[in-house]
This record gives structure tokens, sequence and C-alpha cells, in this order.
């Protein structure tokens, strides 16, 4: 089986240092991941510049862009047989809920399915995690079922692991997404010159954590998996906007 692993934190990221570790006993890896840090850098394209690709002492390969940017060049340049699967993580920081719409780490996954190839986002839900080992060890086992029992048609699994030991995990439940209260206000200051800067605020608390969502999962020490999908019309207001726009039938 062959892996490409990639990120949004960087190629020189202690969370990918540890997936490509634990996946390359199980698979033929290849890492392609962002120069730096790309956090929140969601599904963009560089669209208006070349891209550089390197190569670093460890052997993971780096690019000047986007998440995005690393799985498309990969896929569709760089790599002469195409992965078996994508595997992008492993996140500092939970990509639960409305995260999803601006991770990296989702977005790199993403364009792997867009493309055609089954993926896995697979994040820590905490910030300066301690446990990298134990995502590391549930993305093997995630592999090693899509190695079992190959689907029909690819699937874009969106994980977050609780930052805890392996042993102490509660299992794994099959998850929706939650959803947070909307963000804190930006944070105003000053640059040196004396004109005003704004830091964006962090995430909201979640609103939406019963049970069945990421949230709940994770707070009760389970892995969350919630599947995704990249159609985002809204079905149930077509007739709606029809009938809004005149043109009802």
């Amino acid at each position: 089986m062959r892996i490409l692993i990639s990120n949004d934190d960087g190629y020189f990221a202690p969370g990918l240092a540890c997936l490509a570790q634990h996946l390359a006993a199980i698979a033929e890896v290849t890492v392609v991941a962002p120069e730096r840090d790309r956090s929140g850098a969601s599904n963009s394209l560089t669209l208006n510049r070349p891209l550089n690709l390197r190569r670093a002492a460890s052997g993971f390969h780096y690019v000047d862009g986007t998440p995005t940017d690393c799985v498309h060049l990969a896929v569709t340049g760089m790599l002469d047989v195409q992965p078996d699967i994508i595997v992008s993580g492993i996140n500092a920081g939970a990509n639960m809920g409305d995260d999803t719409i601006y991770s990296g780490t989702v977005a790199a996954a993403t364009e792997g399915f867009l493309l055609g190839i089954p993926a896995i986002a697979i994040s820590m839900a905490k910030h300066d995690p301690e446990n990298f080992d134990t995502a590391g060890k549930v993305a093997v086992e995630l592999v090693q079922r899509f190695m079992r029992e190959a689907q029909p048609h690819p699937w874009l699994l969106n994980v977050n692991v609780p930052d805890i030991p392996y042993e102490q995990l509660q299992g794994m439940e099959v998850t929706r997404l939650g959803k947070r209260h909307k963000a804190e206000p930006v944070v105003k200051a000053s640059n040196p010159h004396g004109q005003p800067i704004y830091w964006i605020g962090p995430a909201g608390k979640a609103q939406d954590a019963g049970e069945g969502t990421d949230f709940n999962a994770i707070n009760n020490g389970r892995i969350s998996i919630t599947p995704l999908q990249i159609d985002l019309t809204q079905y149930s207001q077509i007739d709606a906007v029809r009938a809004w726009m005149g043109t009802a039938t």
C-alpha cells in the first residue's frame, strides 16, 4: 500500500513525524507538507505563482504553498503512482464542528478525496498535545481497516483523538459535526507605528455538543470519526428559492 501524508502545521511538526513513523511500519510512505505553518488555510490553492518543491534532511518533501497545494502537486505531478490513501495530520488541536470549514488539515484530505482517493484527516483534540503516539496508533488501525475492507467509493473521514494515553481510550464512535457558538471578537492592538492591527479571536465554545456529535465523543474519551461530504447544496431550500425568484414549477 502507498500512503501520501500531508498536514497544515508544516513539514517540521512533531505530529507529522509521529504519523509518518507509525504508517511507515505498514506501508510505503511519501510525505509532502507545507514549508511553514498554514493552519486555517482551508482549501486555498496557489494560482498566481509557481510552487517550489524541496526535500528536507528527514526525507520529507515540502512546498512553499498550502496544504491543498501539497496534495494536488503530489498526486497530479510529483508521484509516478497514485497513492492508495491520503492521511493528513496529526494536527495539534481539534478540528470539530465549524473548525472543518477553516482547517488546512481537513483541506489536505479533502483535496485527495476530490481527486478520487480515500482520505483521512486526523487531529489531536487539544492544542499542545502530549499524546501524539495515541493518534499515530489510531491512524494505523484505520488504514489497516482500509486495507482489509476496500470501499467501492472513496471516503473522506474527519478523525479527532482525545489527548490521553492509548490505553485510556473509550473506543471509537462514528459521529456528526457539532456546532460552535460564534467566534470571540477580534483583538485590537497597535503596531510599532501606532497603526491599528487586529488578531482574529479564538473559536467559540461548543453550542451543539449533544449525543452523537464529535464534541460529545471527545468529551467522553472516545475517538470521533465523522464522514464528510463536499456537496454544499442546501436541497431543502431549492423550492423556496425558486418561488422567491418567481420560477417555481
